[in-house]
C-alpha cells in the first residue's frame, strides 16, 4: 500500500552550508505552516531509525511499521509481517535488509524475492538472545550483529552467538550491563558496546568497561568511529570523543545520537539540562580537535529526537513523533493532514 506524502515547512532562519561559526550558536524556534494530504497514521507514530540504501530510497524504522519512500509516496513493507513496534533498519552488503522489532525477533527481508519468500523472521527460539531487538550492525566480514535488552546476538548466516558483559559495578543492577543499546567495529577489529550500564571494548576474547575519571560510563545510547578514528559516545553522560589516548567531554547535556556526515562535521540529538527541549546539533569538523569545538544547534520544538541520517543530497533526516527533514534552511514534516488539527 502506497501513500502521498505530506509536507508541513518548519521555517527557520538560514542556518549553514557547513558547521562553521561561532561557538554554540542558537537558531529561532521554528513556525508551522501546514500543507493538505494523507498519509498513514501508523506513519506519524514514533520513529527510531532513517537510512538511505544504495539505490537512494529511504527506510524508516517507526512504532507502525517499516516505510520505504522512493522520493514520492511510502510504501509500509511489514503491514502484514508483524504489529509490533520496529526500531532499526539495515541493508547489508548483500542488498538484504534486516529489521529489528520489540517483542518479535528481527526480520530478514529479500526485496527480489515474491512476497511469500521475501521475510524471514528470527527469534529466540532460532538462537537471538531476546525477542527485544533495538539496533542492527554488519562488521567487516558480513556478519550481523543485533543489540537487545538480554545482551548482543551475532548472525554469521548459518547461527547466532550470544554475549553478555556480567561484571557487576556498584549503583547499577547486572541486566543493565547487558541492555546494549550500540556497537561498532572500530578500524583496529576491536568492538565497542554501549549498554545501559556502561560502555566497554572486546578484543575477541575479553570484555574491558571503558572509563573516564575511573568511572564507567551510564546509559552509553550512541557509539561511533569518525574517519580520523576517533571514537564517539553519547549517552546520559553527555557527549564524549576518544581520540585513543584522552577523553574529552562536549556537552554534559542527554545524548541520544550520533552520526558524521560527509564533511566530517557531527551531528547529535540531545536534551538540554536546563529546561528538558530537544536539540538537533552540528559540531563543525574543523574544530574538532579543540577542547569547545563551534556547535550550531537546531531548536524543532518537538520532543525526542530519534535516528539521524544523512540523504545522498545532504540534508539530514531524523524522527520524532514522526519524521522530518532538514535542508540547511528549512524542517519537513511528513504527517497525516487530521493530526495537523
Amino acid at each position: 500500500m502506497k501513500y502521498a506524502p505530506v509536507y508541513v515547512l518548519l521555517v527557520i532562519a538560514v542556518f549553514y552550508n557547513s558547521c562553521q561559526g561561532q561557538n554554540k550558536t542558537d537558531l529561532p524556534k521554528a513556525t508551522t505552516n501546514s500543507e493538505t494530504d494523507i498519509t498513514s497514521r501508523e506513519f506519524s507514530s514514533v520513529t527510531r531509525t532513517i537510512t538511505q540504501d544504495r539505490k537512494g530510497n529511504m527506510w524508516i524504522a517507526t512504532f507502525g511499521g517499516v516505510f520505504r519512500y522512493d522520493g514520492k509516496s511510502f510504501t509500509n513493507i511489514t503491514s502484514q509481517v508483524s504489529s509490533a513496534p520496529f526500531f532499526s533498519v539495515l541493508e547489508d552488503r548483500k542488498g538484504n535488509f534486516w529489521f529489528s522489532s520489540v517483542g518479535s525477533g528481527v526480520y530478514y527481508y529479500d526485496p527480489r524475492q515474491a512476497d511469500g519468500k521475501a521475510f524471514q523472521n528470527f527469534t529466540t527460539r532460532d538462537g537471538l538472545a531476546s525477542n527485544q531487538v533495538t539496533y542492527i550492525y554488519e562488521d567487516k566480514t558480513g556478519a550481523v550483529w543485533f543489540s537487545t535488552v538480554s545482551g548482543a546476538s551475532r548472525y554469521d548466516g548459518k547461527s547466532f552467538r550470544n554475549y553478555l558483559m556480567n561484571e557487576d559495578f556498584e549503583g547499577f543492577r547486572p541486566n543493565d550491563h547487558n541492555e546494549v543499546n550500540s556497537i561498532i567495529e572500530d578500524k583496529t577489529g576491536k568492538f565497542w558496546f554501549g549498554t545501559k550500564g556502561r560502555a566497554c571494548k572486546y578484543d575477541g576474547k575479553t570484555f574491558t568497561v571503558i572509563t573516564h575519571d575511573g568511572k564507567p560510563f551510564t546509559n552509553v545510547r550512541s557509539i561511533i568511529e569518525d574517519k580520523k578514528g576517533a571514537v564517539w559516545l553519547g549517552g546520559s553522560d553527555g557527549l564524549w570523543r576518544y581520540d585513543g589516548g584522552t577523553f574529552t567531554n562536549l556537552t554534559q547535556d542527554f545524548v541520544g545520537y550520533i552520526i558524521e556526515d560527509k564533511k566530517g562535521n557531527i551531528w547529535t540529538s540531545s536534551r538540554n539540562v536546563k529546561d528538558g527541549s530537544w536539540i538537533l546539533s552540528c559540531y563543525d569538523e574543523n574544530s574538532l580537535s579543540s577542547e569547545k569545538p563551534a556547535v550550531k544547534e537546531i531548536r524543532p520544538n518537538l520532543g525526542m529526537i530519534f535516528g539521524i541520517s544523512e540523504a545522498n543530497d545532504g540534508s539530514i533526516w531524523f524522527g520524532s513523533g514522526g519524521v522530518y527533514r532538514y535542508d540547511g534552511n528549512t524542517i519537513t514534516d511528513f504527517k497525516k493532514k487530521e493530526d495537523q488539527k
